[in-house]
């Protein structure tokens, strides 16, 4: 689960490590997509380019509270035009967000890092991806043609790790 009951990530789900590593990969993103409810929240997300789904566009519009972010619909307009809009047409996009923004991308992904939080229980709370909890995360990327590389820990109070997911590995 990303979230409780009430759609918001509880301070038992947030570790320092997770952050740090969160935050890395943000730093090195030349574009960072999510939905409208979704924001990293940093002391860098001002400086960051990204894509903002909504459905309040018709397809792709400039964010007017944000120079750097660019409004997208999917309905209206290709992902490749929304990531041309931003000003990127190749690098990497770091994906952001709830399970309706993973699952837009699923047969997408060269890598998605899961970080699991193995003693944390959140009832009823947010999935990561439709189809949770009725199948597991792992069951998910696999299904999607996603293998599991070595986990990293990021916590080893908590036994909070980081698996690289990627294709065709």
């Amino acid at each position: 689960m990303l979230a409780d009951a009430q759609n918001v990530m509880p301070d038992e789900l947030k570790f320092e490590g997770d952050k740090a590593f969160f935050t890395a990969a943000l730093d090195r993103a030349d574009l960072i997509l999510h939905g409208r409810n979704s924001y990293e929240d940093q002391p860098n997300s001002p400086r960051r380019k990204r894509i903002i789904l909504t459905r309040k566009v018709e397809a792709i519009a400039p964010d007017p509270t944000n120079l750097k972010a660019t409004l997208w619909n999917p309905a209206g307009a290709s992902f490749e035009a929304a990531c041309h809009h931003a000003g990127v047409d190749t690098g990497t996009v770091a994906v952001i967000g709830g399970p309706g923004v993973f699952g837009m991308f699923m047969g997408r992904y060269d890598v998605f890092w899961l970080s699991v939080a193995p003693h944390v229980r959140l009832p009823a709370g947010e999935p990561c991806f439709p189809g949770v909890p009725a199948r597991s995360p792992q069951e998910i990327l696999g299904a999607h043609g996603l293998h599991a590389g070595e986990p990293q820990m990021l916590d080893a109070t908590h036994e909070v790790t980081v698996t690289p997911w990627r294709r065709g590995a």
